[in-house]
């Protein structure tokens, strides 16, 4: 795939990503989960490779933000689970391995992340595991979902060889 249409697929899937972020949520007792941010950096880490899954990700926590729909934790959180997904993906080739990567790159290396940037930035002192269980929660149903299409894509040959184009 060339670079101009991974380029155009991270935007679209962008767009899409920053309007479905604010429309659909899952409660879950006091909280609620916002899990499209996750689903569609699994999908772009499979489809897209690395570096297009990471520009994905900065794209929508940029538009969010500008929109106010979003917070300045969504940069490392969706970018570190991005990127992870798409490195897991790459050297395994396979789809549960991009969800996992993106659990464990938002979920956890992502939510600590944040916690120098709640400090930093809002003065705010938070312990440094409390974002740790809203990420995972919300970073699991994003790459459950996530991970679902892409099988039900692949069982249904709707990638048409797109799939491992991607893959080092």
């Amino acid at each position: 795939m060339n670079k101009t249409r991974k380029l155009t697929y991270s935007a679209i899937i962008a767009a899409i990503t920053t309007i479905l972020s604010s429309l659909v949520y899952i409660p879950l007792g006091f909280a609620k989960i916002f899990p499209i941010q996750h689903f569609a950096n699994v999908v772009s880490a499979v489809l897209l490779g690395p570096w297009y899954a990471v520009l994905q990700a900065f794209l929508t926590s940029t538009l969010r933000n500008l929109m106010g729909t979003g917070s300045i934790f969504a940069y490392p959180g969706s970018m570190i689970g991005a990127l992870l997904a798409a490195f897991l993906f790459t050297k395994t080739k396979k789809l549960a391995f991009a969800a996992v990567g993106e659990v464990i790159g938002t979920g956890l290396l992502g939510a600590m992340a944040t916690y120098p940037i709640a400090i930093l930035f809002l003065g705010q002192e938070a312990a440094l595991f409390g974002f740790v269980p809203a990420f995972m929660m919300s970073s699991f149903a994003g790459a459950l979902l996530g991970y679902g299409l892409l099988k039900v894509m692949v069982r249904n040959r709707a990638f048409g060889g797109m799939l491992y184009q991607n893959v080092g």
